[in-house]
């Protein structure tokens, strides 16, 4: 594939997960890319894994230095970054009774002003570029909220909002935003749920199965490429139907 021959592509949180599916999918259409993870080890060993150039670098999203270090890294040794993916997050789940501050704060944080961050920052070097895709990792938990997770929807839902925003700023500057709302995709954090949630969550599924990374790379990658070029403030749904 071909749809992101040398375009320089940023993913944080891609040392596993979504994130190294969608970089695994960004290098084999071409692109060279950068790994942001807050484990820095981990980003490195999965930069190191992938079939291309790549690099693994330590990142904690929610501080606005490590994210512009590593758009730095990407430019300094190759010149530009066309595409930037906000996919660092993390979970805190507890129903509100139970929900401490730190436990909102910090999902609050990683997701919401983390993705800020890097739409910011990335749209900074972008406009000057007067190109660019940025794509922002939400949820189906933005969409209709989950018990135990209002922290966590709370966040996603703010994803879509500010990306929709971040689109109509940028849009005059050849800058695109997107984002995808997952649903149940299948990881290790997902089968590691109980049996009796699993079946209930499947049971909400019309194609009656959970996703794969790679079905959510995929559509990460057609809106990185110019296959979406007159898509903006779109928000793409990868849940096999759940909750339409």
């Amino acid at each position: 594939m071909t749809l992101l021959t040398d375009k320089i592509a940023v993913v944080t949180g891609g040392a596993q997960g979504l994130g190294l599916a969608m970089a695994r999918e960004f290098v084999a259409a071409g692109a060279k890319v950068v790994i942001g993870d807050l484990d820095g080890d981990r980003a490195h060993e999965a930069a190191e894994g992938l079939d291309g150039e790549a690099v693994g670098l330590a990142c904690d999203v929610v501080d606005a230095a490590q994210v512009q270090a590593l758009i730095d890294a990407a430019v300094e040794r190759w010149g530009r970054i066309d595409v930037f993916v906000n996919n660092a997050g993390i979970t805190r789940d507890a129903t509100m009774r139970k929900m401490s501050e730190d436990d909102f704060e910090s999902v609050i944080s990683v997701h919401l002003k983390g993705c800020w961050n890097g739409t910011r920052l990335a749209a900074a070097v972008m406009r000057e570029q007067k190109s660019g895709a940025i794509v922002n990792i939400s949820s189906l938990s933005g969409k209709v909220g989950m018990v135990g997770q209002t922290n966590y929807s709370a966040a996603k839902a703010g994803i879509v909002g500010m990306s929709k925003a971040a689109a109509k700023e940028m849009a005059h500057h050849g800058v695109r935003v997107n984002a995808i709302q997952p649903g149940l995709i299948r990881s290790a954090m997902t089968e590691a749920m109980p049996q009796k949630a699993w079946d209930q969550k499947m049971a909400e599924i019309p194609m009656q199965r959970a996703g794969e990374p790679d079905e959510v790379a995929k559509v990460a990658l057609f809106l990185a490429s110019d296959l979406s070029s007159y898509m903006t403030g779109t928000v793409l749904e990868v849940t096999g139907g759940r909750f339409m």
